[in-house]
């Protein structure tokens, strides 16, 4: 490699976090970090990677985007039939990461996984552009197939099909509520020596621990 990587560094100084200024509740935690995202303009603050595996734990991850968060966990809208599904269907365990470079902060989250109520995803879906509602239709998601221009082809099909008309949700495609028991923010400080505070969930209640970093 041109570039030695194990040199590469940056020293942390943006901010602290510690258990003086914590919220008691880490959902309000988190959208208070989460708005501070906004505010500073991140690229897609929402953005998130998804951590899952197979009945055997062979794990797989991919970045995708947090719709709603609340009482029903962190939600996120998907094909059914894709890998992610699939092993969440094998293995309702996941965990998500944030990561706000910018601000120097990322936040861990580790839980059960629960398919939506229809009314949660027909809700959002209603929300799409058109053109991602046809996606939605049109994409096999995770499968093989032969070429773009296949793809594109399911795409015309579909936006025929629905030429006037009102594009319901595909059966196929919904939401997953990510209910956390474990979520971590860490905020990094100089020499290394991050501040990771852990909110952990013990028998219905919070409770906030330090953690080395």
């Amino acid at each position: 490699m041109k570039t030695n990587i194990a040199n590469l560094r940056k020293e942390y100084t943006l901010n602290v976090f510690d258990e003086a200024s914590v919220l008691p509740d880490p959902i309000m935690q988190f959208e208070e970090w989460l708005q501070e995202a906004i505010k500073a303009k991140i690229p897609e603050p929402n953005a998130m990677t998804l951590a899952t595996s197979t009945f055997e734990g062979k794990p797989s991850a991919r970045v995708l985007l947090l719709k709603a968060i609340g009482e029903q966990g962190f939600s996120f809208f998907t094909n059914y039939e894709s890998r992610k599904s699939k092993n969440i269907l094998q293995n309702p365990f996941g965990a998500l990461v944030f990561y706000w470079a910018e601000l120097e902060r990322q936040v861990r989250v580790e839980g059960r996984i629960v398919r939506a109520t229809d009314k949660e995803s027909d809700s959002y879906f209603r929300t799409r552009p058109e053109g991602s509602k046809i996606g939605a239709w049109a994409s096999p998601q995770s499968q093989v197939i032969p070429s773009r221009r296949y793809l594109e082809d399911l795409m015309d099909d579909f936006k025929e099909e629905f030429s006037g008309k009102t594009i319901k949700r595909p059966p196929n495609w919904g939401g997953f509520n990510l209910q956390p028991t474990l979520i971590e923010f860490w905020q990094g400080r100089k020499n290394r020596l991050h501040d990771r505070i852990q909110y952990r969930l013990e028998n219905g209640v919070w409770a906030i621990e330090r953690l080395a970093p």
